[in-house]
C-alpha cells in the first residue's frame, strides 16, 4: 500500500517541498511515442502542488490547515499558476512522491510547539511553559480551542477585566452552559455591559475574531503553570482539619494575629465534629454512619462531652429508632474513652463526611457567614 491508498495522508514531503525554493528537474516525462524534447522541468513546489491536487480530486482527507500560512499561501499560488499536466508527467510526479513517501522512517515535527504537543503529559508543565518562553512560541491551530480548554476561574477573570468588547467575543465563542455560568458570575453592572456588547459582535471580521482569540491564547498560556491543584486557604483548611484539636485552635489563634482575613478564610475551609449539626441535613445523617465502623461511631459520640453533647444528641435523633437505642446501649457498655482515642473517632466520621461530598452522595449546608 502506498500513501495515495489511505484517506489520510502525511503532509511533511509536501511540507518540505513547498519550503524549498530548489528547481529541480523531472525524469524524461514524454509519453511513449513522443519525442524526448518534450520532457517539462517542475520545481518542487509545482509537483507538491500537483499532489494535492490529485489527492483532493481523490477525495483523500489533507490536513493542510496545520501548514504555517505562508505554505498554504504558496500552495494556493502554485495550484492557480499551473494549467495542463499530462500523464506521463503525472504519473513521473506521483512515483518520485511515492518514493520520498517510503524514504521516510520517522518524520519530526520541526518546530517547538509541535513538538511540545507531542510531548504533552511525558513532560512537566512547568519545563514546556519555560521552553515556550525561551522561544517565543506562539499557540498554533484554534485559539478556541485552547481557551475553552481553560479553568473557567482564568477566563471569568478575563471577562472582568479586558474591555467589554473582548469579553463579548470571548463569551461569544465559548459554550453556551460555560458562557451563562461565567455571566451569572458578574457583578450585575457588568453582566448588563458585556451581554449588550454580544449583541454588537455580528459585524466582527472573522480575522479580528482570530486575532483576539490567539492574543488571550497567548496571555493566558504565558501564565506559570500552578504546582498546587487547591488555593492556599484549601489546603490550610485540609491539614487543620486532620489536626488534633489543641492544634488547630493553637494554629488559627495565631493566623488571627498574623492575617486575620487569612484565618477567617481558613475558618470557613475547616469542617469539624462540632459543625455537623450546623451543616449536615438530618435526611443525610444515615448515609454517613452506614458505612462508618459502629465502634468508631459509639467511641465518637461517648466523647462527645461538654459543648459537644448536641452534636451526639443530632447524631441519635437523625437515625432510626432501633439503631439509636442500639448504640446508646453499646455507649453505656463502653465506658469512659481517652480524649486521644475519641479525637480519632470523630476524625474518622468527619473523613467520611468530607469523601461523599466529594462524591456527591451528600452536600453540606453553606456557613452562614458564606458570602
Amino acid at each position: 500500500m502506498t500513501a495515495l491508498d489511505t484517506d489520510q495522508t502525511d503532509i511533511v514531503p509536501m511540507k518540505a517541498a513547498l519550503s524549498s525554493t530548489d528547481f529541480v528537474s523531472s525524469k524524461d516525462m514524454a509519453p511513449p511515442g513522443r519525442a524526448a524534447a518534450v520532457t517539462r522541468i517542475l520545481t518542487r513546489k509545482q509537483k507538491a502542488a500537483i499532489i494535492v491536487r490529485l489527492l483532493l480530486a481523490e477525495g483523500a482527507v489533507l490536513s493542510l490547515q496545520d501548514l504555517p500560512e505562508s505554505l498554504q499561501a504558496e500552495l494556493i499560488r502554485q495550484m492557480s499558476d499551473l494549467r495542463y499536466v499530462d500523464r506521463a508527467t503525472l504519473k513521473s510526479v506521483i512515483e518520485e512522491f511515492v518514493h520520498e513517501i517510503e524514504d521516510i522512517g520517522l518524520a519530526f515535527p520541526g518546530d517547538i510547539e509541535t513538538t511540545l504537543s507531542i510531548l504533552d503529559g511525558a513532560i512537566s508543565p512547568s519545563t514546556a511553559a519555560r521552553m515556550r518562553k525561551m522561544a517565543g512560541v506562539r499557540l498554533t491551530g484554534d485559539p478556541w480551542a485552547t481557551i475553552a480548554a481553560l479553568d473557567p476561574a482564568l477566563l471569568l477573570e478575563v471577562l472582568e477585566t479586558e474591555s467589554t468588547e473582548i469579553a463579548a467575543v470571548l463569551l461569544s465563542k465559548l459554550k453556551v452552559s460555560v458562557a451563562a455560568d461565567l455571566l451569572g458570575q458578574l457583578p450585575g453592572p457588568r453582566a448588563r455591559k458585556v451581554a449588550y456588547a454580544v449583541s454588537q459582535t455580528g459585524a466582527i471580521a472573522p480575522d479580528v475574531v482570530e486575532r483576539i482569540g490567539r492574543s488571550l491564547a497567548d496571555q493566558l498560556g504565558a501564565r506559570p503553570p500552578r504546582a498546587f491543584d487547591d488555593g492556599p486557604v484549601e489546603r490550610v483548611g485540609a491539614i487543620l482539619n486532620a489536626s488534633p484539636a489543641a492544634t488547630r485552635d493553637d494554629v488559627l489563634d495565631g493566623l488571627d494575629q498574623d492575617d486575620t482575613a487569612f484565618a477567617t478564610a481558613v475558618r470557613k475551609a475547616i469542617f469539624t465534629f462540632a459543625d455537623i449539626p450546623a451543616r449536615i441535613t438530618p435526611t443525610d445523617v444515615p448515609k454517613i454512619t452506614r458505612d462508618v465502623d459502629q465502634a468508631v461511631l459509639v467511641t465518637a459520640l461517648v466523647a462527645a462531652t461538654d459543648d459537644l453533647v448536641t452534636v451526639a444528641d443530632f447524631i441519635l435523633g437523625a437515625i432510626s429508632k432501633r439503631m439509636s437505642e442500639q448504640i446508646r446501649e453499646e455507649m453505656a457498655e463502653r465506658g469512659p474513652v481517652k480524649p486521644k482515642d475519641g479525637e480519632a473517632a470523630m476524625s474518622a466520621i468527619v473523613a467520611q463526611i468530607r469523601a461523599l461530598e466529594a462524591a456527591q452522595e451528600i452536600a453540606l449546608i453553606p456557613d452562614d457567614d458564606d458570602d
